[in-house]
């Protein structure tokens, strides 16, 4: 006779097979990704601020997880990370073409044609794809959205404050698929005010359209990324200092409650996982809140890539759970594909792992998993299981000041090898480097590792799929 350990292992086994089989239709899946949305931004994270009851009655009735993390403390590579399960350094999206830590308007790069993306896996096994919101993984034809995966496309290339004259960047584009539908004017940069809303109405509109066969919804919202905007309805329902953060919040809010409700009144709630999370930490400087977590926006210690993340599911996830395993953007890759179904049989090296298990049994105990918080080019930290260590301190003077300019002196670093334990201390105040000598040089070895496989600043690694660089980039401007 089989004992209980044995049944609890096959039933974790098939589970995936389980949800998706049950009726026969493959799950629903919309990802819901905030803009600079800080670790504490909300009020089931803690926010004292900030009036989030849509998104708080989402964690009553799903999962929260405690220790989730963007793929990267910027835009473009934590969005890599998502498109394509892979730390953005793996596929060359780390840096711009001028080693800086995001890609600008008229960028010579973008993510690689090659590149089999999460959309394009989901979009052959029948899928609807859309993407509705912010893409910022290039801006030339090759590397818009359209172009990897997604049948419908309504938002912005890059980031909402990209229109910067000294740097002769064009007019703010809004798209709708590969074309410019709107866009700043003598660069005034066109109301951003109604943007959550029609981002919101856009993506009701597109389930409608798209709900008799499964589809994949991608909602990047612009906000709460500066220069932030809400209506003014909004305003009211925050205390925030930075007035305008907080009502962009609120907004957020409102909108993944008008997403929320619309899936329920169609009846497509049970059929249907919803994640809301965020592209990385948040800056204080423009209202945003990590809590305890040292840092921000721009760095790797726990604020600037420590996010707030939500799953619901009704009916398969249950209500008011917490999940403290850490996970990783990089995931949704492989948990997606397995909750569809789908074998992943295209021998692609990938960095993220199914953790659609973590859904349904949240305090499943696991093997750790090194966690490596690459950015600009280098590896900075490592967590595994409850051990950090920021790997900064032993960086030469040379790598210091390239991860200075490409970050605009966003370094955290107390000028030598750091370890935390993030269980005690989240907040990373008491480094006991001296005390664990043996979690050093064990956490020093597995740096040694992924650094051969992936290189450092503008030496790549075997392992680096390098994408493809435009030698005359063209703006993205609207046709008379």
């Amino acid at each position: 006779m089989l004992n209980k350990s044995v049944y609890i292992i096959i039933i974790l086994i098939l589970l995936p097979n389980f949800v998706v089989s049950q009726d026969g239709k493959k799950p629903n899946i919309i990802v819901i990704f905030c803009d600079d949305l800080g670790f504490a931004d909300l009020s089931s994270y803690g926010s004292i601020w900030n009036e989030t009851p849509e998104i708080d009655k989402m964690a009553t009735e799903g999962l929260r997880f405690t220790n989730f993390y963007a793929g990267a403390p910027v835009c473009t590579p934590s969005r890599a990370a998502l498109m394509t399960g892979c730390y953005a350094r793996r596929v060359d999206m780390d840096l711009d073409a001028k080693n800086r830590w995001v890609l600008f308007p008229v960028a010579k790069k973008g993510i690689n044609p090659k590149e089999i993306t999460l959309p394009e896996v989901l979009k052959e096994e029948g899928y609807s794809t859309a993407i509705i919101g912010k893409w910022h993984l290039g801006d030339q034809p090759e590397f818009l959205p359209t172009k990897h995966g997604f049948d419908y496309w309504f938002g912005l290339p890059y980031s909402n404050d990209m229109e910067v004259l000294k740097r002769e960047d064009p007019p703010l584009p809004l798209m709708r698929n590969e074309k410019v539908v709107q866009q700043s004017n003598k660069l005034k940069v066109f109301d951003q005010t109604t943007l959550t809303k029609r981002y919101t109405e856009e993506a009701v509109q597109w389930i409608d359209s798209n709900k008799e066969k499964p589809f994949f919804l991608y909602l990047a919202h612009t906000m709460p990324h500066n220069p932030v905007a809400a209506r003014p309805e909004f305003y009211k329902k925050t205390t925030n200092p930075k007035k305008g953060f907080g009502a962009a919040v609120a907004e957020i809010s409102w909108s993944t409650g008008e997403i929320l409700s619309y899936l329920k009144k169609e009846n497509l709630d049970k059929n249907t996982l919803v994640i809301f999370t965020s592209d990385n930490g948040g800056n204080p400087n423009w209202g945003a809140s990590n809590g305890i977590l040292k840092g921000k926006k721009g760095q790797t210690s726990e604020g600037g890539i420590r996010v707030p993340c939500i799953a619901w599911w009704p009916g398969k996830i249950e209500p008011g759970t917490t999940c403290t395993t850490p996970a990783s953007v990089i995931d949704f890759y492989s948990t997606f594909s397995s909750l569809a179904n789908i074998k992943l049989e295209d021998a692609t090296k990938r960095d993220g792992k199914d953790i659609s298990q973590y859904f349904f049994n949240p305090h499943l105990e696991v093997e750790p998993r090194p966690f490596f918080y690459w950015h600009v080019g280098y590896l900075e930290a490592i967590r595994y299981g409850d051990w950090k260590i920021n790997l900064m301190g032993d960086f030469s003077k040379k790598a210091k000041e390239n991860i200075a300019k490409s970050t605009y002196s966003e370094v955290s670093s107390l000028g030598q090898v750091e370890l935390y334990d993030l269980n005690n201390d989240p907040g990373e105040r008491f480094n006991i480097a001296d005390a664990h000598p043996e979690i050093v040089q064990k956490l020093i070895s597995m740096a040694d590792k992924e650094r051969a496989a992936l290189g450092q600043w503008n030496d790549k690694g075997p392992e680096v799929r390098t994408t493809i660089y435009k030698k005359n980039p063209k703006p993205l401007l609207k046709q008379p």
